[in-house]
């Protein structure tokens, strides 16, 4: 039996099979995917009268050069792009219309409109008539941490927070709930006019933040000028292509990526890292880590005390890791399947060569989670047996669920955004730091602002920090494959996603998998990295952890406030809707990374001597000291 993400199901219910192509039948009474079929000319419409049939089909003329081939369309968006942060005007057009269109026609929606200002309005002034003191009539949210400080319940401030607070929840209102609004446009409108609304909040300017007035008066306007003086110097980094203040202090090589190893094979899109052994005996089955290609591999690799990979090696793992190269525009044909042929294929046949007849523990962290998951199912369909296990940390396999980012995904905006990469051959990295920015622009954006330039201050450094800062490009073909036939179309999940002519299925894969969620995942949230336990057929273990995408990955033993649950689900046991998993999953404090050690060595056979680095007779020599020539490409 398998899970179905779209068969509902009780907890007490086997889970029902799910045919995702290649060799499956359809299941009785399943349509073909119609959408795929060639249209037929003898259904088209008539026209003036006249039926067009297959004789008859109107041939559109053929234009050449820059009108024929749509290059001035492109060249306009790509231009557009620059003055729009990569953002469709059309897409936002579409949204409002369908949400301003649907709002016009409802009257009985905007009454409740109507009267939800006055009662506001209402609340607001009996909240001043009160005098200082008085409880609030609305409170922030809980996650938002703008005006914690006492300062901010003193007149007059404790009104305009209020007052603030009041307008974006009447606007939340107002952009929800409209009867015919499509859910997308409905998303998009309101996480536009929540952003416009944060432009204005209070604690953005002098005038109404009773912190920085204090700061101003107590430092007679200097945090103003240092402020300044800040924010020149961010320009002029920006501008020459340097690295946040402070950066310089974390350098792969020297003070991050420092765990011992050597280059022992090189494409022209990976390098593959073997670790040096720092155990007298180690588990016969190596580790191949697959990480993101959107940033840096060392994020596992970060200072000694925060490396996941020094940790794997000291409990006795041989431990292989990709680093991908850092593409241009010459690399812009460079596809999915390219990244799947050059970057984990090889690697694996690399790993092979060094420690032959071993299986290997495969990991994927985020897209390269994604893209282990393709890999490994296309192996299962072939008969390739060289896996033991699959790892999946922070990596979707079913895309329906995808968080706030899908606010970025729809026809229009993905070919407003494959015009600019057509422009460039790659979509550039503050092209895509702009769309992460903008989900967490409270923390991102604004607070930074404040911080940085109006209380002239300067945050220090962290690894994670720096990392974050040593940002990679996306090539054009890779990008648009992964975000239309991912993303938009969900061809994993349902099937349609080939590899060397054929679907591959989830369901194929027979290796036990470990997947891992964050709770605070705004990039994969983590129900939707939950969804593997329905598109598998084998055992899935599951563990939640605290923290975000990157920072709760990063929680080394010691790691303070972190907490995980952790449950094994067999493949004959009843479906777990994710929140019930999570209500009735045991709570663990600690780090997450002796639970997960734990589990490969269950899955691992008996200890050996350690190999060497590397293996010259089979055409594997050892070419470069870790971390590489690739992580140092900007």
């Amino acid at each position: 039996m398998s899970r179905l993400t779209e068969v509902a199901v009780t907890a007490n219910a086997k889970r029902p099979r799910l045919v995702t192509g290649g060799d499956h039948a359809l299941p009785p009474g399943s349509a073909p995917d119609i959408a795929t079929e060639a249209p037929d000319v003898d259904r088209l419409p008539d026209v003036a009268g006249y039926k067009v049939g297959p004789e008859m089909a109107p041939t559109p003329p053929v234009l050449t050069g820059v009108f024929g081939d749509g290059i001035l369309d492109r060249m306009l968006h790509a231009g557009m792009a620059r003055f729009t942060a990569g953002i469709s005007p059309a897409a936002l057009g579409l949204a409002y219309t369908d949400w301003w269109t649907h709002l016009a026609m409802a009257p009985a929606k905007q009454a409740e409109l109507v009267q939800s200002a006055w009662s506001q309005s209402l609340r607001l002034a009996l909240a001043a008539a009160q005098g200082p003191g008085a409880p609030p009539c609305i409170r922030p949210q809980h996650r938002d941490k703008r005006f914690d400080d006492p300062a901010w319940r003193r007149r007059p401030f404790d009104i305009m927070v209020q007052s603030f607070l009041l307008t974006q929840q009447w606007w939340q209102e107002a952009t929800t709930g409209i009867w015919g609004v499509s859910r997308h446009h409905e998303a998009v409108a309101s996480f536009v006019a929540r952003q416009l609304l944060d432009v204005f909040s209070p604690s953005n300017y002098l005038a109404g933040n009773p912190l920085l007035l204090r700061e101003t008066v107590e430092q007679g306007g200097a945090n103003i000028y240092n402020g300044w003086l800040n924010a020149l110097e961010d320009a002029a980094r920006r501008i020459s292509g340097r690295g946040p203040v402070g950066t310089e202090a974390f350098r792969p090589g020297s003070e991050l990526a420092v765990t011992p190893g050597k280059v022992v094979y090189r494409n022209d899109l990976i390098e593959l890292i073997q670790y040096s052994p720092t155990t007298e005996k180690v588990y016969r089955e190596p580790l191949l880590i697959v990480p993101a290609w959107i940033m840096k591999y060392y994020i596992l690799d970060l200072s000694p005390e925060n490396s996941l990979i020094r940790y794997l090696v000291s409990q006795g793992h041989t431990v292989f890791v990709i680093s991908w190269k850092n593409p241009g525009s010459e690399e812009r044909d460079l596809g999915m399947d390219d990244y799947r042929r050059l970057g984990v294929m090889a690697a694996l046949t690399a790993v092979n060569a060094i420690l032959p007849d071993r299986r290997v523990h495969a990991v994927g962290y985020c897209l390269g989670g994604t893209l282990l998951s393709i890999a490994a199912a296309a192996m299962s369909r072939d008969g390739d047996e060289r896996l033991k296990s699959v790892t999946l940390l922070a990596a979707q396999t079913d895309f329906t669920d995808a968080g706030e980012l899908m606010l970025f995904i729809d026809e229009s905006q993905l070919a407003y955004l494959e015009d600019i990469m057509w422009a460039q051959g790659y979509l550039d990295t503050n092209q895509m730091a702009g769309a992460f920015q903008l989900l967490r622009s409270n923390d991102l954006i604004w607070s930074r602002m404040v911080h940085d330039y109006y209380f002239g201050q300067r945050r220090d450094q962290s690894d994670l920090m720096a990392w974050n800062a040593d940002a990679t490009r996306m090539p054009y073909r890779m990008h648009s494959e992964y975000l239309r036939r991912l993303f938009l179309n969900n061809d994993l999940a349902q099937g349609r996603y080939e590899v060397e002519g054929r679907p591959v299925a989830l369901t194929d894969i027979t290796v036990p998998i470990f997947a891992l969620g964050t709770a605070k995942d705004h990039v994969a949230p983590w129900r939707s990295v939950y969804k593997i336990v329905l598109l598998t057929d084998t055992d899935v273990t599951f563990l939640l952890t605290s923290g975000g995408h990157n920072a709760g990955i990063v929680t080394p033993p010691g790691h303070p406030r972190r907490i995980y649950q952790f449950v094994r689900l067999g493949f004959e046991d009843a479906y777990l809707d994710p929140d019930r998993w999570r209500e009735t999953a045991p709570v663990h404090k600690g780090s997450w990374w002796p639970q997960w050690q734990a589990w490969l060595a269950d899955h691992s056979g008996a200890e050996v001597a350690p190999p060497p680095l590397g293996r010259a007779a089979a055409g594997y020599p050892v070419l470069d000291d870790a971390p590489g020539r690739y992580v140092h490409q900007s």
